[in-house]
Formats: structure tokens, C-alpha cells, sequence
């Protein structure tokens, strides 16, 4: 699965979303399959909550082995690594009887498939950069992260429901296991680019009795962090580190809608269908929206329009009478949001970073991206408790605006630097 000859055809972004189906598998399936399954068989909150962390502290430090997709092997054998580790990972919790006696092990299987899952998404992330013209690199982040959101529903949704119906555990985790596995056939139809020698790369000498293939290994490592320096502190590189860090579609609320349906008198099967099939669906189309507007308008404008929305609909639907219909329908409305800041972002990213450390710049913006979304949902957790759920929706949107003027105030004020250094 190495050929570097170009497909026959142009690639549909539906690859894409192929591709990166086994990262968002595995985190349904942790967070609500495992999750589920674990609190049923007694295992208390707390040991829960350590289980789903250790599937989330890979994917906040990923950026620091990113440079190993990017200089060694290539990016079509790190995802058939990462694919069928995921795969066998999730086959291996499915086994693992599901009680606190098992945490240990269970804990060490979704850590080991969670970083399984980064060099699934890096090699993805890179395979996007290299194959995709910038005129529709937006579409291609619909189609991704509609992949991403849509595998968590399958992982979580059809994986709890095949735990529920079938005869054993390990069926539901061996089916959605072999899906992943499968997904590496979808590499047959995508081109994979010859690894550029990165800006700043020193010759291949042998030093100090050294192995040429350790000194190249350095020498691109190195190159690969000049590059992303350069980035970081490039003009465009800031702003794009700001736009995601700023608090704006976060879709921070969005992990609180079970726990605020009360004030709504939302019933528990009305917030299991909208957290569930529809929200999915709602969040996937919102992806392919997102990621078609993008290129169409300037791709850090529509993302500020995109917080700027989620802003809106989180004020109207604090505004709008409590009934479960209103909280269906803003709920609905709040995912298709997210799912365009989803694709927002992937454009902004995929825009800024360049082609020879695709991967290593990438996963710098996607674990920064994770902080404004623990930072939000810690606040609007702790506003919620004192203040109630209107006041959360408030403190979203008010802090939306306050990151747009941010960003707004500082890409002026860095463009006028730019312009007086020119002259």
C-alpha cells in the first residue's frame, strides 16, 4: 500500500472520512460502550471517569511523537499500524470482563488504543495536507470530521446496542474492531506522496561512528522543529494558534444537555435520541456545511462566524420558554453549530500548516484546540451549579464575543506590524 503513482480519478473527501472512522470508533466505544458497561457491573463514577481519562491524555499530548509519523516509515504504514492496533485494543477490552477487579488491565488496553488512534489521525491529517488542493481543503474537513463525529456515534451508539442484544460483550467489540481493521482497504485508493526533505535538513555524514540512518533521523527531526517554529512564530501561524485557542465553539454545553434537561422538563428518552442518532446526524451534516462554506469564504472569517452562531443559539434558547420542544429543537441546532466549528477548524489547520511535518504541525493545533474545551466546560459546570442553565448559556456566548474581539484586535494590530516592517 505504498504506490506513489496518482488514482485514475480525483479523490472524493469521502475518503476521508473512511480514514479517520476507527479514531472516532474508539472513543464512542470507550465513552459510552466501556462506560456503560463498567457502571453497570458496579464500578463506581470515579473509576469510570479514570478509565474515559486514560482514552483522552494521549490525544492533549499527541504533538510530542507526531514528528515520528513524520520521519520515519510513511503515512500509509502508520495507519495500518494504528488501524489494526485500535482494532485489536478494541477486541481485547470486549474480552476483559468489565469490573473493578479489571480496571488495571482495562485502563492499560485504552491507553495503548487511544495512542493507537493519534498515528491512525495523524496519518490521516497528512494524507488530507499532500492530497488536497487548498481550493477545497474545507469540503475535505467536512468529510473528516463528519467521520470523526460519525464514528463516535457508531462506537458508542451500535456498540452499546450490540452489547445489549447479543449474546457476549466481545461480539459488539470484535464487529466494530474488524470495521476498523477494514477501514485500511480504503488506502488502496489514495496516492501516497513521496516524503519531501524538510527545510533545513543537514547532509547525511557519518559522525562519531554513528549509523547514517540515525544521523538522518536526527537531522529531520531537527528540521521538522525549525519548521514548526518558523510557523508558531510566523504571522500566520499565530493567528491561527489564537483562533483555536480562543473559547468559541468549543460545543462545551453540548456535554452538559443531560445534566440541565431538567429546566426544560426534557424527558430521558427525548436526551438519549437528541445526544444520540440525531445529534450525530445533526453535528455530521453541520461538518459537511462547515467544511463546504469554507471555501467559499476566508477560512478564519467562517470560523469566527461559526462561534459567533453557536453565541446566538446559545442566547436564544436561554431566552426561549423551558419546554422539552424548545430544548429538542435548540439542542439539534447547537450540534449542527458544533459540527461547522468541527470543520472550521480542520480548515484553518489544514490552511496554515505546511507539507513536509503535515503531521507534527497539525497535532500542535488539534491538542491546543482541546483546552478551551476543558477550560469552558469547567466554568460552565461551575456557573451551571450556582447560577442554573441559563446563566451557563450566557457565559458561553459572552465569552464567544470577547474571543472574536480578541482575535478581530489582533489580527489588525499584527497587521499593521506587517506593514510597517515593510516599509
Amino acid at each position: 500500500m505504498t504506490r506513489s503513482d496518482p488514482p485514475d480519478a480525483p479523490l472524493h473527501p469521502f475518503i476521508y472520512l473512511i480514514l479517520i472512522l476507527p479514531f472516532g470508533v474508539s472513543s464512542g466505544f470507550v465513552t459510552v460502550t466501556l462506560a456503560y458497561r463498567l457502571s453497570h457491573a458496579g464500578v463506581d463514577a470515579a473509576q469510570v471517569a479514570f478509565v474515559i481519562a486514560m482514552d483522552l491524555l494521549p490525544q492533549t499530548w499527541k504533538f510530542l511523537w507526531a514528528p515520528i509519523a513524520d520521519t520515519t516509515l510513511t503515512r500509509k504504514t502508520w495507519y495500518v499500524v494504528g488501524a489494526v492496533l485500535t482494532a485489536a485494543s478494541i477486541l481485547a477490552c470486549g474480552l476483559v470482563p468489565a469490573g473493578a477487579a479489571w480496571l488495571p488491565i482495562l485502563s492499560a488496553l485504552v491507553l495503548v488504543m487511544s495512542v493507537a488512534t493519534t498515528f491512525v489521525a495523524m496519518s490521516t491529517e497528512a494524507l488530507i495536507a499532500h492530497n488536497t488542493p487548498d481550493a477545497v481543503k474545507g469540503r475535505a474537513s467536512g468529510w473528516f470530521q463528519a467521520g470523526n463525529l460519525g464514528g463516535s456515534g457508531v462506537g458508542g451508539g451500535a456498540g452499546l446496542w450490540m452489547a445489549e442484544h447479543l449474546s457476549a460483550p466481545w461480539i459488539s467489540a470484535g464487529v466494530l474492531g474488524l470495521a476498523c481493521a477494514l477501514c485500511v482497504l480504503a488506502l488502496l485508493r489514495i496516492r501516497e506522496p513521496a516524503r519531501a526533505v524538510p527545510a533545513g535538513a543537514a547532509p547525511q555524514r557519518a559522525e562519531h561512528g554513528l549509523p547514517p540512518v540515525l544521523i538522518r533521523q536526527w537531522s529531520d527531526l531537527l528540521a521538522v522543529l525549525k519548521g514548526l517554529w518558523a510557523l508558531l512564530t510566523s504571522r500566520r501561524g499565530f493567528l491561527a494558534l489564537l483562533v483555536v485557542f480562543l473559547p468559541m465553539t468549543t460545543g462545551a454545553a453540548s456535554n452538559l444537555w443531560a445534566a440541565v434537561a431538567d429546566g426544560w422538563q426534557a424527558s430521558a428518552d427525548t436526551v438519549a435520541l437528541i445526544n444520540g442518532t440525531l445529534g450525530g446526524l445533526a453535528c455530521g451534516l453541520g461538518c459537511l456545511a462547515g467544511g463546504f462554506v469554507c471555501d467559499r469564504l476566508d477560512r478564519k472569517t467562517a470560523y469566527l462566524l461559526y462561534g459567533a452562531a453557536q453565541a446566538l443559539c446559545a442566547v436564544a434558547m436561554a431566552l426561549a420558554p423551558h419546554t422539552e420542544r424548545m430544548f429538542a429543537a435548540f439542542t439539534l441546532l447547537y450540534a449542527v453549530l458544533n459540527g461547522m466549528g468541527y470543520a472550521g477548524f480542520s480548515a484553518v489547520a489544514l490552511e496554515t500548516i505546511g507539507l513536509s511535518a503535515a503531521a507534527t504541525q497539525y497535532n500542535v493545533y488539534a491538542s491546543l484546540s482541546n483546552m478551551p474545551i476543558l477550560y469552558m466546560g469547567l466554568a460552565e459546570g461551575w456557573t451551571y451549579t450556582r447560577f442554573g442553565a441559563s446563566a451557563m448559556l450566557y457565559l458561553e456566548a459572552a465569552l464567544a464575543v470577547v474571543a472574536i474581539v480578541v482575535f478581530a484586535s489582533a489580527s489588525s494590530l499584527t497587521s499593521r506590524r506587517k506593514v510597517a516592517l515593510a516599509t
